[in-house]
Order: C-alpha cells, then sequence, then structure tokens
C-alpha cells in the first residue's frame, strides 16, 4: 500500500520523532511509504531508514505547505495520508478536498485543544476552529494520543470523531539503541544514583521546578545526581540557576543527544516535571528501558500513562518539595521491570498499526 506520513518539521520533539517512527514501522510491515517533512532543523539531519523514502520540501511553515503538498498528492497518489498537529491536518484534509485526491486521511491531534483552538471571533486559533469544523467531514479518521485528549475535543468541538491512538513507542530498533555504550563516568556503578530527565529546555517542561526539587534533597542530605538530556531557549537561565542553588557538582545539562535510550538504560530513575503535556513519550521510554518514572500529574498523559502510579510515581505540578518526595520514593521501592514492560504493551508498534488500520477500515496484515 502506497502511504504518506507527512510532518511540518523534522526536530528532536515528540512529534517529529514520533512520525519518523511510525513511517519506519510502516515500511517494515511491508508497505511503500514516503515521509514528507516541511523542513529540517538546520543542526540535524534525517537518519536513513532502508526503505523509506524521505521528502522533504523546504518550507518555512504549515501556510506556506499548501502547493507544495497539493502536488505532491496529484503526483505521487498515495492511498493513505498520516497527518500530525491540527494546523497541518486542517491544510492537508482542505488539499484532499480541493484536489479531489481519493486518498484516506488520518489526522493525530498531539496538543491539547484548549491550546490550539478558541472562541475569541477572528483570532487566529478562531480562524482554525472554523476551518477545522469546515473540513472534518473529510477526514477519515482524527485521533488523539491520549483518552483525555479526546474528552478535551469533546468540549470543544460538537460531536468531534476523535478516537484514541498512541505513539509507537517500543520498535524493533529499541533494544539496539539501549544498548549502545555511554561513555560518561556518571553512568558508572557504584556511585551516587543517577536521574535522567530529558525534552526541550522551555518553560513548559519545569525544569526550574527540578533543580529546585535537587536542592530540596540536598538540603535533606540525600546526594543524588541529576542528568537533564536536550537543548532550548532556557539553556543559559537553568544554567546559572544550577551556579546560584550551588549545584554545579550535582546537575549536568550535557545538551542534545540522538540517542537517550542509552542513558535511561543506566540511570536509577526518570523524572518528568512538565506542567502540561500531550502525551509524553519519553516517559513510556523510560519505562521501556527499565526505569522507574517519577512525572508530575499534569495536563494531559501522566495519570493515564501511568495508570493512576501503577506504573510510577505521580506527584503536584509546580511543587519541587512533592517533586523530591517522588524522587526518594522511586529510588527506595523502584518499580518492577516486569510491571514497567506491562504498562509499555499499549505502545508497541503492532499494536499500534494494526489500531490505525482498524479505525481507518482497512483490513490489511500485520507482518510477524
Amino acid at each position: 500500500m502506497k502511504i504518506c506520513v507527512i510532518t511540518p518539521r523534522y526536530m528532536i520533539s515528540g512529534v517529529a520523532l514520533a512520525q519518523y517512527r511510525f513511517a519506519r514501522a510502516l515500511v517494515g510491515q511491508g508497505h511503500d511509504v514516503d515521509l514528507v517533512i516541511g523542513r529540517v532543523d538546520p543542526h540535524l539531519t534525517v537518519p536513513p531508514a532502508p526503505g523509506l523514502n524521505i521528502v522533504t520540501l523546504n518550507k518555512p511553515n504549515v501556510r506556506s505547505l499548501f502547493f507544495p503538498v497539493w502536488r505532491y498528492l496529484r503526483a505521487a497518489k498515495p492511498e493513505v495520508v498520516f497527518s500530525a498537529e491540527d494546523h497541518l491536518n486542517a491544510l492537508v484534509l482542505l488539499i484532499a478536498i480541493l484536489s479531489g485526491s481519493k486518498a484516506k486521511i488520518s489526522g493525530s491531534c498531539r496538543v491539547r485543544p484548549f491550546d490550539t483552538y478558541s472562541n475569541v471571533p477572528f483570532t487566529k486559533r478562531w480562524f482554525l476552529k472554523q476551518v477545522m469544523r469546515a473540513v472534518t467531514w473529510r477526514a477519515d479518521a482524527l485521533t488523539c494520543v491520549s483518552k483525555d485528549m479526546v474528552e478535551q475535543y469533546r468540549q470543544v468541538f460538537d460531536a468531534p470523531p476523535h478516537v484514541c491512538i498512541y505513539n509507537i513507542i517500543q520498535d524493533k530498533s529499541s533494544t539496539q539503541r539501549m544498548r549502545e555504550p555511554v561513555d560518561d563516568p556518571w553512568f558508572e556503578a557504584g556511585q551516587d544514583p543517577v536521574l535522567v530527565a530529558a525534552g526541550t529546555l522551555a518553560p513548559w517542561k519545569g525544569f526550574d521546578d527540578l533543580l529546585d526539587a535537587i536542592a530540596v534533597l540536598k538540603a535533606r542530605g540525600r546526594m543524588v545526581r541529576l542528568t537533564i538530556l536536550g537543548e532550548g531557549p532556557l539553556r543559559t537561565h537553568l544554567e546559572e540557576k544550577v551556579v546560584s542553588l550551588a549545584l554545579s557538582d550535582r546537575v549536568r545539562l550535557p545538551g542534545f543527544t540522538t540517542n537517550t535510550l542509552k542513558y535511561f538504560s543506566r540511570a536509577d530513575a526518570f523524572v518528568l516535571s512538565s506542567h502540561v503535556e500531550g502525551l509524553p513519550n519519553v516517559l513510556v521510554e523510560a519505562m521501556m528501558c527499565g526505569l522507574t518514572p517519577v512525572a508530575t500529574d499534569c495536563p494531559t498523559g501522566p495519570r493515564e500513562v501511568l495508570q493512576d502510579g501503577r506504573y510510577g510515581y505521580l506527584v503536584p505540578v509546580r511543587d519541587p518539595a512533592g517533586l523530591a518526595d517522588g524522587i526518594e520514593r522511586a529510588l527506595a521501592a523502584p518499580i518492577p521491570p516486569e510491571v514497567l514492560a506491562e504498562g509499555v504493551a499499549p505502545f508497541e508498534e503492532q499494536t499500534v498499526i494494526r489500531r490505525h488500520f482498524e479505525v481507518l477500515g482497512l483490513a490489511e496484515p500485520i507482518a510477524a
């Protein structure tokens, strides 16, 4: 089957990496797959994958993708299009209507609708809501990456068709990536516990709270070390805060890495300090590596992924002392690997692909 997986931007973020992983998994199931990317961040290269055709359009934003995507649909004639993010979903649906494309369209929503749409007339988010209302009929499926998000769409739209389908987290390359060596003395056995966090260094990730939590632990005499993997606009601020809290020997921000799993598989606990999420892929990745998670009970996703605390420790949002308490619990009573594996099962690639095809009404066999 000819399939297009499209994303507006390739960067180190949950959406772009999830679309890449999904496209690669579809190739593994025997499909002819194009991964269409609006633009690639300058410092990155899309990793080649056997059998995956990568099409880069080199356009700066979603609006500028209209004619390139129109031409692509007319020329390539994919049978199925998997889009992600509401702005792009609306554009792809509009193009499919105007171009007469016969492709089945599945649009995945990755951000809370409360942050995407508005009822304030003539604002950008209001216009997007009107466009989405007008083109939704063309969608063969609209999906969300968490059940909580489905409920939120029901508050924003009248009788929306959205259903929950998780991202692929566990795929055939995961085990290999976990086993890659880590050249870092912090991750050698016999030292103080190592915590890892990962994500864009941005305000909503709550890394300020996490640094305050490490300071609380230090004041309690609990010596831990923290590695925050990622890059972003708050780097200078966070580095200055590390110094101001006298944590330079306890906290490191090594920057961007193409493989977080090798660090997760050698750490003692994972911490998600976010104020808001869609569904945090990184939380499932940590569980997949056998790493006990501590996560803020933020909207949306952590409570759903951790099943009310069965697969990890939930703590209040914006509460450094509560976060410190959760970290101490995780180190004292880690979740058994076999229990964590149970929590990861819904995110396995064959399970996710089968669900997508069911929703689209396609009876494609799944390869062994």
